[in-house]
């Protein structure tokens, strides 16, 4: 059993009661580092997390590789690994049951659907807040077979990036729920 004693061993110089305080500071910094890149993350807009690109995934790889050692500093073990993996995956839970009993938090870091385009017209200032251009938008109108503006009834900037086309030629039925976002400009 000395494999075992080697997979979790700790610093040999350290008390146990010092390397529990050791544990609570990666937990504690793991924290400071999940909320600030929660914040920054929403921060890029929707349009961001939904098309990721090459130098999305390279910012990731760089941001993960950087707040991993501001979140368990020299403590190289599988203990403190663990201790930063358990930290983030209960705060991801918390923060999803927050979201889902607080709808204030919810819209805050949600958000909700942009109408960008209406009855075959750009809506320029929510594109430009919302960082969408308009070959983003041509794009998404080729991928539900349209080739013009327009052909589109409503483009909607989903609030996970994606956009959704409603053609001109489509039936749409009305709802009694109004959605303040897609107030029509």
């Amino acid at each position: 059993m000395s494999w075992l004693s080697e997979v979790f061993a700790h610093p040999s110089s350290m008390s146990n009661a010092e390397y529990l305080h050791l544990l609570g500071g990666i937990a504690l910094k793991t924290t400071v580092i999940y909320f600030f890149l929660v914040i920054g993350l929403r921060l890029l807009g929707k349009r961001e997390l939904g098309q990721m690109n090459i130098y999305d995934l390279v910012l990731i790889i760089v941001l993960a590789n950087a707040v991993q050692n501001a979140m368990v500093g020299d403590d190289n073990t599988l203990i403190g690994g663990m201790t930063a993996a358990t930290t983030l995956l209960v705060l991801n839970r918390l923060f999803t049951i927050a979201m889902l009993h607080s709808k204030r938090l919810e819209h805050v870091m949600v958000g909700e659907p942009v109408l960008i385009l209406n009855d075959g017209k750009l809506v320029a200032e929510r594109m430009r807040h919302e960082g969408v251009t308009e070959e983003q938008v041509l794009a998404a109108l080729r991928e539900h077979g349209l080739e013009r503006l327009d052909q589109a009834h409503l483009c909607i900037l989903e609030v996970d990036g994606t956009i959704s086309v409603v053609s001109s030629e489509a039936d749409v039925h009305k709802t009694r729920r109004h959605y303040r976002a897609l107030r029509l400009p």
